[in-house]
């Protein structure tokens, strides 16, 4: 576990990027082509070894075959990134015993939710991902959202998100950006990344109020938290309890499990499903501003 991590090499326009599913079955082949028309707009030649249509179950290909192109494309001295189809779930099930391939010079690796595990894992090599659009929702994020994914990876600085105030103070440290529940799942497990001096950056989807209750009382039990020194949240959608259910709501349950930590809080960040996915590098230094509710790149 190595911060700060370091980026790959900026992107150039011909470099080449291999899709790949290293998780959950492609279930639109719409939005996953119109994803793709995205990147290659940008100049990228973007290969595409295994679209997950096929699939096993719920995955997009067994563990062997959804490692061996993990594998291969992390090999590849050709290929500068990889691209993530979607998410869903299997992308834990790969880091078994795993090691990443040697390779010529680190890859820039894209994706969210359940990419987590890849991008928490690839910190132990002091290799910087990126938290952001998957190819099945990359065309449908705004075009600021966009620009700041493809500046990021072609070496230009990215502007600081701007959200709500919770708990105020600054805090500096290495940005961990997670779907809360899959870090949940890689807490004290080899693949977890270090929690040490982190502003960890959350969001999640689908998940009812006394689940994510259930998680953040875990990391408190656990111990998780006591070395963060801020935390930045993103979109929490879908997860309000059903009509007619007693519940507190998701702001509630955050507020009630994360506000008594002593450090600064900033919320609604444009990061997360089902809106605004903004681009989060993982494990470079950051700045959460909790007195003007920012979060900085530094």
């Amino acid at each position: 576990m190595i911060y700060p991590c370091v980026p790959p090499a900026p992107l150039q326009p011909g470099d080449l990027l291999r899709a790949i599913a290293p998780s959950g079955r492609l279930r639109e082949s719409k939005t996953f082509w119109a994803g793709v028309e995205v990147w290659r707009a940008q100049g990228y030649r973007v290969q595409i070894d295994d679209d997950g249509s096929q699939g096993w179950g719920y995955l997009a290909a067994t563990d062997a075959r959804r490692r061996e192109l993990l594998a291969a494309a992390w090999a590849d001295p050709a290929c500068r990134g990889i691209l993530c189809v979607r998410g869903g779930y299997g992308g834990a099930r790969l880091l078994e015993d795993w090691q990443w391939p040697a390779a010529t010079t680190p890859k820039w690796l894209v994706g969210f939710s359940d990419i987590t595990s890849l991008l928490w894992s690839l910190t132990h090599l002091g290799v910087a991902g990126v938290h952001g659009s998957v190819l099945t929702t990359m065309a449908a994020e705004p075009d600021w959202s966009k620009q700041r994914l493809f500046d990021w990876v072609a070496g230009r600085s990215i502007p600081p998100l701007v959200g709500e105030t919770w708990v105020s103070g600054i805090a500096q440290g290495f940005l961990l950006p997670a779907n809360l529940t899959v870090a949940t799942h890689l807490l004290n497990t080899p693949v977890q990344a270090s929690l040490q001096n982190i502003i960890l950056a959350i969001e999640d989807v689908t998940e009812a109020p006394y689940r994510i209750d259930r998680m953040l009382t875990q990391w408190r039990a656990s111990g998780a938290l006591k070395s963060v020194k801020g935390i930045a949240i993103g979109r929490f959608s879908q997860c309000e309890a059903g009509e007619g259910v007693l519940s507190l709501t998701v702001a509630e349950v955050l507020r009630d499990r994360l506000g008594d930590l002593g450090i600064p809080i900033v919320a609604g960040l444009p990061f997360g499903h089902d809106g605004c996915n903004a681009a989060l590098p993982v494990g470079v230094a950051a700045i959460l501003d909790g007195d003007q509710g920012k979060l900085v790149i530094c």
